[in-house]
Formats: C-alpha cells, structure tokens, sequence
C-alpha cells in the first residue's frame, strides 16, 4: 500500500469516499440490529421507530455521495 505522501488528490478523494460509504452503510447496519434488538426484547415500538432510521440513514448518504464518482 502506498504512504499518504505519495497519494495523487484523485487517490485521496477516493480513498476518503470509500470511508465514508463504509461509514454510512456500518451506521445503517448497526442500527438495524439496535432495531431488531429492541424489538425482540419487548420495547416493540421503540424497535420498530428506530428500525425507521436505516432507510434514513441510507437516504442521507446517498445525498452526500450524490456527485461523487468512485
């Protein structure tokens, strides 16, 4: 792997896109299995209001990827 002094900017910029996307897409998986957590354990409604946060999750980064080509 290359040392980030020898990165081009295009290297950076994707290299920092991929971060993100895997940042976005770890959020939305933890908080589908914080969902099914709650869920299961008795909080039903509490389950079922955060389970709505993945589809948020998700809609929200691909606004912030939208543009980016990687």
């Amino acid at each position: 792997m290359k040392s980030t002094q020898s990165l081009s900017h295009s290297e950076i910029v994707q290299k920092k896109v991929w971060t993100a996307k895997i940042f976005i897409f770890a959020a939305a998986f933890l908080s589908m299995i914080f969902s099914i957590y709650l869920y299961y354990t008795g909080n039903t409604l509490n389950g079922i209001f955060v389970g709505i946060w993945v589809p948020s999750i998700l809609s929200a980064g691909a606004l912030l990827m939208a543009g980016q080509r990687v």
